[in-house]
């Protein structure tokens, strides 16, 4: 897990570099994270590239830290089984897949409320949910020590721990700065990209 696979490796590095150039741009009064940021479709600031920049931009250091950890912990392993062709495929759809949720969880907000809301979306979240998922989908019994439990826990229960904890967070915690619904796409589509993959192994 130490040693850096080839697309974890870039991603990272693409990643720390479009933080590097966003808070420059702070210094400048550019806002690079409200550009290529993820907007809401019917939002006059969305333009089409932000499905896929918004996932390589990020709030804070705190936000970059956790996301880029999370992808070298869990991407390092996933990149080994799935191979740099499926992975780069993997994380992109899952990110995509993020980007789609959260813009119709989005529709249907404005729609209910007849109010168009305008913000920001960020982060590579989305993408590393899928990568969660995939470590849960594929090695189901591996144990893990999650802090504070004292004991390890299965890879499969961890996921669907955090997959329960994001659906009540997206039902009862709106408005907490959090794009849960982006969380639970990118492991949606993580998953019916796995379970196709499968079918086409099958076959």
């Amino acid at each position: 897990m130490l040693q850096l696979t080839p697309v974890v490796k870039n991603l990272l590095i693409i990643n720390i570099l479009c933080f590097a150039a966003m808070m420059v741009g702070r210094m400048y009064y550019i806002d690079l994270n409200g550009f290529l940021g993820l907007h809401f479709l019917l939002a006059p600031s969305f333009h089409f590239w932000q499905p896929l920049t918004y996932m390589f931009m990020h709030g804070s250091w705190e936000h970059l830290f956790f996301n880029m950890f999370a992808l070298w912990m869990f991407g390092n392993i996933l990149e080994q089984m799935l191979g740099q062709r499926h992975f780069i495929v993997y994380y992109f759809a899952c990110g995509l897949g993020a980007a789609f949720t959260q813009e119709v969880a989005q529709f249907i907000q404005s729609m209910l409320t007849g109010v168009i809301y305008d913000v920001s979306v960020v982060g590579a979240s989305g993408a590393v949910y899928g990568i969660l998922l995939a470590f849960g989908y594929l090695l189901p019994n591996e144990r893990m020590f999650i802090f504070p439990l004292p004991v390890p826990i299965r890879a499969k229960y961890f996921v669907v721990g955090y997959a329960i904890i994001e659906l009540t967070s997206a039902l009862t915690q709106r408005g907490d700065g959090v794009a849960h619904c982006a969380h639970l796409g990118g492991m949606l589509f993580g998953f019916l990209l796995l379970r196709h993959w499968r079918k086409m192994r099958i076959r």
